[in-house]
């Protein structure tokens, strides 16, 4: 039985304490030989062994690709929630190098000898199925219920976690029918060794395990069929264990370098040729996801004509990575293939796979924080850019950067920093370059520097046909004006140059005050920001009292100059916003002040509803309005950004981010009538909204966006380079507007 796994290849090396560092050295020469995978056995009674995990971590820490395995762990000396912990924390640690391979015990006088509980047969069995719930589980970090264990492991309520970094497959090491039952039942694969097993052996305990699957609901291609050889094996023996007998990775047990390349350079490679050629002739086509992950596909997606360079990257429902990437920072999705290209030829086919399915959602992902929630869908297909992540010096001289879509603003400021440059770039240092250079980029800087869009020089974009055109002032102008505002309608950056500018330290302002007087305070927010040099850029967020204490205002953000005394002479003016409950005033690099996120994924729920708004002037009848809103408890979140100072210095007509007269972007979250009547009320003030911070869709929300006359412009160039709407889910327009998603 032939379970069509690609074929795998590794070693199994002794332990030896003897040359301490001889086993690590054979560890480093299979994976020079190519091997896939090197395993160590554990025998932690045994003096003249490493220890197993010491010996893995160690391994893993002067090695870069190959995998690890114990072969196998003796689980009745490591309990299981702790090996679930270490075996994370090795794979997050070696960049998702790891597989776990357990064992029930043996050697029980041994065990006893070093304090471990001398089980029955039947009790080891039933202590590994035990266990192995207890791994996954501490694994599982989506079930937020408690964590029990059971008669082995009195685990009452443990904390679940670290995830690893990938989905690490445990195998188990098993000769007996309940271990093989168990095998079927619960693991992901079976790891015996070839030299106590008979062809009948064979036979039997794949049929076993193969039953049990069957029973348990489980496909029996779901278990990986893993084999112990000697090394000495011809390649048509092991073409007949992996064709006949389902096995698809060998492991060989030798110390001797010379044998592990004799075998690497010989063996091999023609095993793979007899399995390839007798595959081929047979039409079977080899299985890189289980059953279970393949049941799990959304219909109206072709997965199987993915083409060959984007199926190494991509992630489907099934896939342990998916968990990572189905959501964004505010949006919970369900995507059904989010695609990563690694290069602008991965990119051109992605997008020419998603052109394929013209029904479906398609969205294109840099950073995945867009509070909009558009880079992530139901059932669609995502294009996510985050393998696309470079930054690179272009020019010191003009101080050209270019940057991927997939890098994060924090870290381009940390790669400008050494050379004292910046780019203004919002006030999040999780956000993806992609997202922000593409629709605005309001930031900390943007009084003093403008938009993120007015550092932009040229863009490499992938248009909707699939071609790569560069677009500057002298090149494709009519793309460049669009792409800086209105981006996503046109094309796919994958590419952008910026012109960095010079920046030394900066204030980083962080300061808190009584806002019992909401509108008075955002009123004098207001008079005071527009009348500030421009280098000063503040936000504002209000939020509403609990009834004994006071509504609480917090004013964040720079003041471009290294100068204390200028610092503290351009706060002064704003300490008549109300009393003052909490002051933070540092110097720091634009680097320091960017580098605020954290480096995880995105878990957002449900859908975000975020409204956005530009005023010019904050004036009494607009105060209160805004007031009202955050008195009402209908917006957890209410924000005033300073905009203005050098992003009105660009003509409105000269970038599709055509808002350039304002001084205030607003932007509060709510979902409620409540919320909903008292918005209303304040955007009878607004001159417009920024695409970034708006979930809402319609033809008024498009003509918000845009002002008339940008958005004809914008329509006929969506006429002329995306007339088949392929770019449809961001703020989309069309002869007639907006387009549905």
């Amino acid at each position: 039985m032939d379970y069509a796994h690609p074929l795998q290849f590794g070693t199994f090396i002794t332990p030896t304490n003897a040359q301490p560092q001889a086993p690590v050295a054979l560890a480093r020469v299979s994976e020079e030989l190519g091997y896939d995978l090197v395993t160590f056995q554990d025998h932690p009674y045994q003096p003249a062994f490493h220890d197993t995990w010491t010996l893995l971590s160690y391994v893993a820490a002067v090695t870069t690709t190959i995998q690890l395995a114990p072969n196998v762990l003796n689980l009745p000396l490591r309990p299981a929630p702790v090996i679930a912990r270490s075996a994370a924390s090795l794979d997050l640690l070696s960049g998702g190098r790891f597989n776990l391979g357990l064992g029930a015990g043996g050697f029980w006088d041994a065990i006893e000898a070093m304090g471990g509980r001398r089980l029955t047969p039947g009790q080891a069995v039933d202590a590994l199925s035990e266990g192995i719930d207890l791994i996954r589980g501490i694994w599982n970090t989506d079930d937020r219920t408690p964590l029990r264990g059971g008669e082995y492991y009195r685990v009452r309520g443990a904390k679940r976690g670290p995830v690893p970094a990938h989905e690490i497959p445990i195998w188990v090491g098993a000769y007996k029918p309940r271990m093989l039952k168990l095998t079927g039942t619960q693991a992901d694969g079976w790891l015996p060794s070839l030299g106590y097993m008979t062809a009948d052996d064979l036979r039997d305990s794949n049929a076993r395990i193969d039953d049990a699957a069957a029973d348990a609901g489980r496909s029996p291609a779901d278990v990986r069929r893993l084999l112990n050889v000697s090394g000495r094996e011809s390649a048509e023996r092991l073409a007949e264990l992996a064709l006949v007998h389902g096995f698809s990775s060998f492991i060989i047990s030798a110390d001797d370098p010379e044998l592990l390349r004799a075998f690497a350079d010989e063996t091999i490679p023609h095993t793979r040729e007899l399995v390839a050629k007798e595959r081929g002739s047979a039409g079977v086509i080899e299985q890189t996801r289980s059953a279970t992950a393949r049941a799990q596909r959304r219909d109206g997606i072709a997965y199987d004509d993915l083409p060959d360079s984007l199926r190494q990257t991509a992630i489907e429902p099934g896939d342990f990575a998916y968990r990572a990437v189905r959501s964004t920072y505010m949006r919970g999705g369900r995507p059904g293939l989010v695609l990563q290209p690694r290069d602008v030829a991965e990119v051109v086919e992605s997008l020419a796979f998603a052109r394929r399915h013209p029904s479906l959602p398609l969205g294109i992902r840099s950073g995945g924080h867009g509070i909009s929630g558009r880079s992530t869908n139901d059932g669609g297909i995502v294009i996510d850019l985050k393998r696309m992540n470079a930054i690179q010096i272009v020019d010191l001289e003009s101080r050209r950067v270019r940057v991927e879509p997939g890098a994060r603003w924090q870290e381009v400021a940390a790669s400008l920093a050494p050379h004292g440059w910046a780019i203004s770039s919002g006030d999040y240092g999780g956000v993806g370059v992609g997202g922000l250079a593409t629709a605005g980029g309001i930031g900390f800087l943007g009084r003093e520097h403008g938009l993120t869009i007015d550092h932009l020089i040229a863009a490499e974009i992938v248009l909707a046909d699939g071609r790569v055109v560069r677009a500057s002032e002298a090149e494709n102008p009519d793309l460049f004006w669009a792409v800086r505002g209105a981006g996503a309608n046109v094309g796919i950056v994958v590419a952008f140059e910026f012109e960095a500018r010079p920046i030394g330290d900066v204030g980083w302002v962080q300061l808190a005050f009584d806002a019992t007087d909401t509108a008075g305070l955002i009123e004098r927010f207001g008079s005071i920001m527009e009348a500030a040099p421009r280098d000063v850029t503040m936000f504002l967020i209000v939020g509403t009292g609990d009834g004994t204490n006071p509504p609480i205002a917090r004013m964040y953000g720079v003041v471009d100059s290294p100068d204390p005394d200028t610092i503290i002479a351009r706060l002064n003016p704003f300490v008549a916003l109300g009393p003052l409950l909490d002051q933070s005033v540092q110097l720091a690099t634009y680097a320091a002040v960017m580098s605020n996120a954290p480096d995880n994924s995105h878990d957002g729920v449900g859908e975000p509803a975020f409204r956005s708004g530009f005023l010019t002037h904050i004036d009494r009848r607009t105060a209160t309005a805004a007031a009202e809103l955050v008195a009402s408890g209908s917006a957890p979140w209410f924000q005033l950004r300073a905009v203005g100072g050098a992003i009105s210095d660009v003509p409105e007509n000269a970038t599709a981010y055509a808002h350039r007269r304002a001084n205030f972007a607003v932007t509060a979250v709510g979902r409620s009538a409540t919320f909903d009547r008292l918005w209303s009320n304040l955007e009878t003030h607004f001159e417009g909204l920024y695409i970034s911070f708006e979930t809402r869709r319609g033809e008024d929300h498009l003509a918000n966006a845009f002002p008339p006359g940008t958005l004809k412009r914008l329509q006929s160039l969506k006429a002329a380079y995306d007339p088949d709407l392929v770019f449809r889910d961001n703020f989309a327009v069309g002869e007639s507007g907006l387009l549905a998603s």
